[in-house]
């Protein structure tokens, strides 16, 4: 009777009500736990994004590319060291609170961490690599295993720079980019055409790849409109100028695609010295508004396979994120497109892929992914591009992104070749200097174990793997849909590529577009433009950006002279 009496009145008069609650939770978790919650929209609003409550202005436009910034950052050590814990043990990248400068404009406790992925495989801390990053000190690789010296493990050192995947995670483990290259230090892979990258340092936080979010701590918060920047650095194929990202992002906007914005900036960590660094649009809501009219922008994760996986969104998580419009729009477009490329028929395919993409687009998008040598495209191992949804005209636009690996490879390689890592290098055979010209350096284009597929496979102008034709696509069914990120293809530009349907429409895209960056000298005087900014920053180095410079204009050149006698080039 006592312990009775402990018990409260009312739970003591309706336990019978209470007890038959219990029971029946008990039952829905059995009966219902291994079912799965689908998302649903639950609107088809054409509007959405986050709720913007401060636009800092600032006093200078951040990606006035045609003058010099300044960007200061203050954090506390220990919670670097904290952030650095996280890295090492746990492979997380967190951000920490810093105070943040711009062009003299206070923006206190922004959110800052560490971007990218096999970039930060050569980071080191106290001279020792992350475990398992295969990086300085001959780390094992992936799966415990160790690369041979002076060779990338498959998986580890010789893939390129990926981009981060869904919520600042890693990418597909194990790619990594060397930290040699032509000029590079002892023991790293050659790469034709390429400038090299030097190990970076925990030590010294001024030259590390960073993203910048100004709404982390402060809710709403934007600056100039936008949410994230990132502050770059090189690439496997660039030197630590990045001039080959600059050039890039450059003439695609100097023709009118929809790239990001970018500038030169001086950099400051807390009281380490002033170094010269790349800042580059992060492509957020904001970036979505270079788009007319209504749209849902869609990240391509470098975790990502271009493959039917049902009708499940969820399933979808490692291949995009949606950017904007959460909420009141979802991914069905994107999985539609992805089933319809993988079951139509080539007559189909020709027939009505108009109707799902905006075709022109699409071709000067892969025009200019083989004239700037950037074969880390949506074909890449990065599997580097967005897609735009036009919700009026229900058709999708492919937009590059992520452009550090951009000239580096092959000058000889051709409108219809596959470009691979090293300029389509890899089988070995010659030394090659700048683009394979057999100057400068006379590295050996990197051979990989035999285990490992390269980037493209074996596709050149003969094709590659499921068939003949350019990008290595074949007939319907016997192409690799999609292949995962170390393997690299794309289905949606392989199908694209082979057909006869759309051969002219690339073709005449390709044949303008050299002659409005190669044959008329763009690109060539872009570099000295770009240049001459950056000779203006604070903390640049004048002996690296001639050297950095002199071997893109020297890549440029030699571009410029391979293809102007190229069949698809002087065809009229």
């Amino acid at each position: 009777m006592r312990l009775r009496h402990r018990i409260p009145v009312r739970v003591r008069h309706y336990w019978r009500f209470l007890a038959g609650c219990l029971a029946f939770l008990l039952v829905l978790t059995v009966a219902v736990s291994t079912v799965r919650i689908r998302p649903y929209v639950t609107s088809g609003s054409d509007t959405g994004g986050d709720q913007v409550t401060q636009d800092v202005a600032g006093t200078v436009d951040l990606f006035d590319e045609t003058v010099a910034h300044r960007i200061e950052l203050v954090f506390r050590e220990a919670d670097y060291q904290r952030m650095l814990d996280a890295f090492y043990d746990e492979g997380e990248k967190e951000y920490i609170e810093a105070d943040l400068v711009i062009d003299g404009t206070a923006v206190p406790s922004v959110g800052i961490r560490l971007k990218g992925n096999s970039t930060l495989r050569s980071l080191t801390r106290d001279g020792q690599s992350r475990p398992g990053a295969g990086g300085p000190g001959g780390q094992a690789g992936p799966g415990g295993r160790r690369a041979p010296e002076g060779r990338a493990e498959p998986g580890g050192q010789g893939a390129p720079d990926a981009q981060d995947g869904p919520a600042g995670q890693n990418g597909p483990a194990g790619q990594g980019a060397p930290a040699g290259g032509v000029g590079a230090p002892a023991g790293g892979v050659g790469v034709p055409g390429g400038f090299g990258r030097s190990s970076l340092k925990a030590e010294e936080p001024e030259t590390l790849p960073w993203l910048i979010r100004f709404d982390e701590y402060v809710d709403g918060r934007r600056y100039q409109g936008h949410r994230e920047i990132a502050v770059r650095v090189a690439g496997m194929g660039a030197g630590s100028t990045v001039l080959n990202e600059a050039l890039a992002l450059d003439l695609l906007a100097g023709a009118g695609e929809v790239a990001q914005e970018y500038a030169y900036t001086s950099f400051t960590v807390n009281d380490r010295p002033t170094t010269a660094r790349l800042v580059v649009e992060h492509p957020d809501a904001h970036f979505a508004e270079d788009f007319d009219g209504p749209g849902v922008l869609y990240k391509s994760l470098a975790t990502g396979q271009f493959t039917d996986q049902g009708d499940d969104p969820t399933a979808y998580a490692d291949d995009f994120a949606q950017v904007t419009m959460k909420g009141s729009q979802d991914l069905q477009p994107v999985i539609d497109l992805i089933r319809w490329v993988g079951t139509a028929s080539d007559a189909e395919f020709d027939e009505h892929l108009a109707d799902r993409l905006d075709v022109a687009s699409f071709a000067r998008y892969v025009a200019w992914q083989n004239l700037m040598l950037n074969f880390d495209d949506m074909s890449g191992p990065g599997r580097n591009y967005y897609l735009w949804y036009d919700l009026g005209t229900k058709r999708f636009t492919v937009i590059g992104w992520d452009y550090n690996l951009a000239f580096s490879g092959d000058a000889a390689q051709g409108p219809l070749d596959q470009g691979r890592l090293g300029g389509g290098g890899f089988r070995g055979g010659g030394t090659q200097g700048p683009a394979g010209a057999g100057t400068n350096g006379g590295e050996q284009a990197a051979e990989p174990p035999a285990d490992t597929t390269p980037p493209g496979g074996d596709a050149g102008r003969d094709g590659g793997p499921g068939g003949a034709g350019p990008g290595g696509a074949g007939p319907a069914g016997d192409r690799p849909q999609g292949a995962g990120p170390q393997g690299a293809g794309h289905a949606l530009k392989e199908r694209f590529l082979a057909s006869e349907t759309f051969r002219q429409v690339y073709e005449d895209a390709y044949r303008g577009l050299y002659q409005e960056v190669y044959g008329n000298g763009t690109a060539l005087a872009t570099v000295d433009a770009i240049g001459a900014v950056l000779a203006t920053v604070d903390g640049y180095d004048a002996a690296t950006a001639t050297s950095d410079a002199e071997r893109l204009r020297t890549l440029i050149r030699q571009r410029t002279e391979s293809l102007a006698s190229d069949e698809v080039v002087t065809r009229s």
